[in-house]
């Protein structure tokens, strides 16, 4: 899935696998005060935090994470023979990026950042192999691999990252009411108020009971 991305998102010219500032960066685009930094992050933000907080100070930054719209399960016995491919009944939506957003809030409005997630149809790659968690009944996920990019969407201003909130939301909601207007678990609005309150776009207004109530922050 990584090295695909790269590919997909490498122009001619570009640098791959650039060292800048003792970091190797996975796309280098232009140079000087036009130089642009990409970085590609298929799993977990907090593994990209210390060289995002060294290097955005200084530099344009996209951080580029794929959330798979639709996925296939392709698993493989211990010897590498196919045993079946199917489809997961699980969706991934814009939503499940604050799953990773989670580890940065404080990062999200830097001014030389601009986070970009893709949408992707991709397979997951399993193998029988023992090693694997006890939810996979010990298959081990061997590797991911990208079929199509489906949608980018882009997160770089206030406006952006507001536009996730439904418009059926009310002015003051709770987490409860986020999650019923986005269809999704409750723990999706939670991780979503808890980044948007960090980052300055959502204040805590009030209590409802013992749920806290949410308002966009003026100005």
């Amino acid at each position: 899935m990584h090295a695909a991305l790269k590919r997909h998102y490498a122009r001619p010219g570009d640098e791959i696998e650039a060292l800048l500032d003792g970091y190797c960066i996975d796309i280098r685009r232009g140079s000087g005060k036009r130089m642009q930094l990409i970085e590609i992050q298929t799993r977990s933000f907090s593994n990209i935090k210390p060289k995002l907080t060294k290097l955005l100070p200084k530099y344009r930054m996209t951080l580029v994470h794929p959330i798979a719209a639709e996925k296939w399960i392709v698993r493989y016995d211990a010897d590498g023979v196919l045993i079946s491919r199917r489809r997961s009944p699980k969706r991934g939506q814009l939503e499940d990026l604050f799953a990773e957003l989670v580890s940065l809030p404080d990062l999200a409005l830097h001014p030389n950042l601009k986070i970009e997630i893709v949408l992707t149809h991709e397979e997951e790659i399993q193998r029988e192999d023992g090693k694997g968690s006890w939810r996979r009944k010990g298959r081990s996920i061997y590797d991911r691999k990208l079929l199509e990019v489906v949608r980018v969407a882009q997160f770089a201003k206030i406006t952006d990252w507001l536009a996730l909130l439904p418009k059926t939301l009310p002015a003051a909601f709770t987490n409860r009411d986020l999650a019923q207007a986005l269809g999704r678990p409750s723990y999706t609005a939670q991780r979503m108020t808890y980044c948007l309150c960090r980052m300055g776009v959502l204040d805590k207004v009030g209590k409802r009971g013992r749920s806290h109530v949410f308002g966009i922050r003026a100005g």
